[in-house]
């Protein structure tokens, strides 16, 4: 069975940081390129930070230079550290594969406030 568990947001203010972390299990984790999404009120979900298998990554133009997607295959694991938050980041934070995506974990919020 897959599952997916995001962790690691909250509320913070503007110019903060946070770190995501993402558990999976019941993936060939190690061959699928995962990503992170968010989900603002009102808006379609959408991919912001992507890792592939060899950890190539890539970034919506909105959040280069400011997020960094990392893996740690042996730990079925995906982080994403986020740097000078703004409060358009604000959203629900999920991870999932980029192709054929599984069922989405509950995601986890991140505030970030004026």
């Amino acid at each position: 069975q897959v599952q997916l568990v995001e962790s690691g947001g909250g509320l913070v203010q503007t110019g903060g940081s946070l770190r995501l972390s993402c558990a999976a299990s019941g993936v060939l984790f190690s061959f699928n390129a995962m990503g992170w999404y968010r989900q603002a009120p009102g808006k379609q979900r959408e991919l912001v930070a992507s890792i592939a298998s060899g950890s190539r990554t890539n970034y919506a133009d909105s959040v280069k230079g400011r997020f960094t997607i990392s893996r740690d295959n042996a730990k079925n694991m995906v982080y994403l550290q986020m740097n000078s938050l703004k409060p358009e980041d604000t959203a629900v934070y999920y991870c999932n594969r980029v192709v054929s995506q599984v069922d989405w974990g509950q995601g986890t919020q991140v505030t970030v406030s004026s």
